[in-house]
């Protein structure tokens, strides 16, 4: 069994994810940390005080006590990880759907548990072998109060709120329902922007739209922006880790195209940045442009996170990373991801030019992502070996960190399985639509025979 995939453990709640997985997921963590206090945090979710709580019991039954701070962005519990010094389990399924829960695991220092890590405290699960302690020796917990408000002092006393505020900035805000609705719009106000929202209160059900970040889930978001004659329109994912944009016109801006215009400011000579195997044309040319080295990981942040460890103990200098999703880290602050942060660092650039200009440079790039399900192990495996196959065929560049990547030289496509839901994703880019389209639906036509003949 494998616990945790590219981004801590998902499931539907109460049916995969239940209240006794989650409390034996807990026990292990608690376990191998051996640590005397452990946060534990949530987003939005219907299911997420329910997790909440059997998280806490798992820790509990090792003996440890339980700092819980409710409903909090994700890279709000790591701000307080890092403050407090304790671990941090936050409940939360980031941008699947409603009825999906999940765990994260973040270390004493704000930062996700690298791979080495999480696979010491799935072998502690798997095994058995967490270590409850007697009746008498249980962990307790607590209610800390203000976490929110502390998340958001320590992201306005880290961009240039100066800045921010001398450019009077409108900004049109959708946090989808999510853990960003009770932080990001008195952030950005305090930044002295004027603030308009939509899906802007708390509501696990997600009603106004699911919590993906993506255009098919964000038209209203565009709309507004016209509607309000705003100069950016920012939306989060469920926990408010990810950020992506609309620009002034109500247009969708890839997360491709942000992700390259944030380290094109950032990015120097010498430099190194990293990012996943679906990594952007965009991102490769800006590296190259000024002299800084790209680094591959298979898709995660689990696995973006191990990685800059790695550099940074090499000494390498890591400014910025992450992958086009929205999902961006600056390590220099916080080796986190944290949607609002993001957000801001974007508003530094758009006060001195518009969204469009600011992205102009990395227009010319078409992208497509097709979602493929499954439903049962051997469908998975078909479509797997469908997609080698389809690699073997190609005669394109091929690499394989995670899943297969073919490289035409105009165009790339990826089919990779997710390692957070029951889907093969494919992935494609080429700077002519149909070239894109056709490439992603020549690896859709293979997976789904394969499927079909599972």
């Amino acid at each position: 069994m494998k616990v945790f995939g590219s981004s801590g453990t998902r499931g539907v709640a109460n049916e995969e994810l239940t209240p006794s997985f989650v409390l034996n997921v807990a026990a292990a963590a608690g376990t191998v940390w051996r640590a005397d206090r452990v946060a534990v945090a949530r987003d939005t979710r219907t299911t997420g005080k329910m997790l909440a709580d059997a998280a806490t019991s798992g820790l509990a039954s090792v003996g440890t006590d339980v700092d819980r701070l409710g409903v909090l962005p994700t890279p709000g519990a790591q701000a307080y990880a890092a403050r407090e010094g304790v671990p941090a389990v936050m409940i939360t399924a980031s941008h699947n759907p409603p009825r999906y829960n999940g765990v994260k695991l973040i270390g004493d220092d704000g930062v996700e548990l690298s791979v080495a890590d999480l696979e010491r405290i799935e072998e502690t699960m798997l095994a058995e072998s967490a270590e409850r302690v007697q009746w008498d020796e249980v962990g307790s917990s607590r209610t800390v109060e203000g976490t929110r408000a502390d998340y958001v002092e320590g992201l306005l006393s880290a961009v240039d709120r100066d800045r921010i505020a001398d450019a009077e900035l409108t900004v049109a805000l959708d946090p989808g329902h999510g853990a960003g609705t009770l932080t990001s719009p008195e952030f950005f106000r305090r930044l002295g922007c004027r603030v308009v929202g939509i899906n802007d209160d708390p509501d696990g059900r997600f009603p106004g739209r699911d919590p993906e970040p993506v255009p098919a889930n964000l038209d209203d978001l565009g709309r507004l922006v016209r509607a309000t004659d705003a100069d950016v329109g920012i939306a989060h994912d469920g926990d408010a880790d990810r950020a992506i944009f609309y620009d002034e016109t109500g247009e969708y801006v890839e997360g491709d195209a942000t992700l390259a215009a944030l380290a094109a400011a950032e990015l120097d000579r010498g430099d190194a940045t990293v990012s996943a195997v679906n990594v952007s044309q965009r991102l490769v040319d800006v590296a190259a442009d000024v002299g800084a080295s790209l680094e591959l990981t298979p898709i995660g942040s689990t696995n973006i996170i191990t990685r800059i460890k790695e550099l940074h103990a090499a000494g390498e200098s890591v400014p910025i990373a992450g992958e086009g999703n929205g999902g961006i880290f600056f390590p220099d602050r916080l080796l986190a991801r944290d949607g609002a942060y993001t957000a801001a660092r974007f508003l530094e650039l758009v006060a001195d030019r518009p969204v469009s200009d600011l992205v102009a440079p990395y227009d010319g790039y078409h992208n497509v992502r097709v979602n493929l399900e499954y439903e049962s192990d051997a469908q998975r495996e078909a479509m797997v070996a469908a997609a080698e196959s389809h690699a073997d065929d190609a005669g394109a560049d091929l690499t394989t960190i995670d899943g297969y990547r073919l490289d035409y030289g105009d165009a790339w496509v990826l089919a990779r399985p997710s390692g957070t839901e029951p889907l093969v994703r494919i992935y494609a880019e080429a700077r002519d639509r149909e070239r894109a389209e056709a490439l992603a639906a020549e690896a859709r036509e293979r997976l789904l025979a394969a499927r079909e003949d599972a």
